[in-house]
């Protein structure tokens, strides 16, 4: 019903592309299947409690064990989202129409060049978020089973894109870029392994820095070697930990291993006075979600710019 109400340009792009929107419904219900199938399975064994209501994972229960490792595989199969639709806007959606030359067949039905790329981007952009939209919400369906557990935590990769607004932004800048490598380059694969490459880059610079767009918070105390080192509160991220001297200098924690020294030696001979830890508290999750995004979107805004102005160029 909805491809018999789209008219002139939108109709003929989901008629040529059916097979992928196709494909992407199959994914969705496949993940659906999986996740749905992995919760039932975590279910027929329930939860044990202490005698204080804290609850733990029973022994022996292998759905929930492997409900956490299909909900971690899935948030890093989410990452590689972004690349598929940049490769995909890249190569079969824009570079194969000119370098086969069927793109003036659409130039010929009263169709403008801007009208002709608009209709595919929205087209792409729409089932792309609805995709999006309902993988993210069969990934919640997991993690929040599973969310604490190893290399689920809010701040790791994958469930930190899986679970904020930052995974639309990429798949956004995603199509906008590859729309414009397509229009560039002209080449079907050079065109979607330029746009991987671009979009990989981009996934790894911005993974690699979010944690500076926010100051961190530090907590200090006394150095006793019998306590230990200072633990992260809440459910915090640590970024740093290390010793302080009594000039107020850090020193990394390791500095009390070497020569052979008892502790108390190495911390009295290094002036060591105190103890740091740098952390991002939860409370950073959304300011962070909200620049990236941010950032993304304006690479968003100036790929769409540039390759509409590339198009009005080359096909005035």
């Amino acid at each position: 019903m909805s491809t018999l109400a789209l008219k002139g340009s939108y109709w003929v792009t989901v008629r040529q592309y059916r097979r992928t929107l196709w494909l992407a419904a199959a994914a969705v219900i496949v993940a659906l299947a999986v996740i749905g199938g992995l919760r039932i399975w975590d279910a027929q064994t329930p939860d044990r409690y202490y005698e204080d209501g804290q609850r733990y994972i029973a022994d022996g229960n292998h759905g929930y064990e492997m409900l956490r490792v299909a909900t971690e595989y899935g948030g890093v199969y989410l990452l590689f989202l972004p690349l598929l639709v940049g490769a995909f806007v890249a190569g079969p959606l824009v570079a194969r129409e000119f370098e086969s030359g069927t793109y003036k067949l659409s130039l010929t039905q009263s169709v403008s060049p801007a009208t002709w790329l608009r209709a595919k981007l929205l087209t792409t952009t729409a089932v792309t978020l609805l995709t999006t939209v309902a993988l993210m919400g069969i990934f919640r369906i997991g993690w929040v089973r599973v969310s604490g557990s190893w290399n689920l935590t809010w701040a790791d990769r994958g469930p930190y894109e899986a679970t904020g607004i930052v995974l639309f932004a990429y798949v956004l800048a995603a199509v906008a870029v590859g729309a414009l490598v397509g229009l560039l380059i002209r080449r079907t694969l050079v065109a979607m392994a330029t746009t991987g490459l671009v979009m990989g880059v981009v996934l790894l610079v911005l993974g690699a820095f979010r944690w500076d767009f926010l100051p961190v918070k530090t907590i200090t105390g006394p150095m006793d070697v019998n306590k230990g080192p200072l633990l992260v509160p809440g459910n915090g991220l640590m970024m740093d930990t290390g010793l302080l001297t009594r000039d107020g200098r850090r020193i990394p924690e390791w500095s009390c291993y070497e020569d052979g020294k008892s502790a108390s030696e190495c911390l009295a001979g290094k002036n060591v006075t105190g103890q740091y830890l740098d952390f991002h508290p939860q409370s950073h999750f959304w300011p962070t979600q909200l620049i990236e995004s941010g950032i993304l979107l304006a690479l968003a805004a100036l790929a769409a710019l540039a390759a509409f102005r590339v198009l009005r160029a080359r096909h005035p």
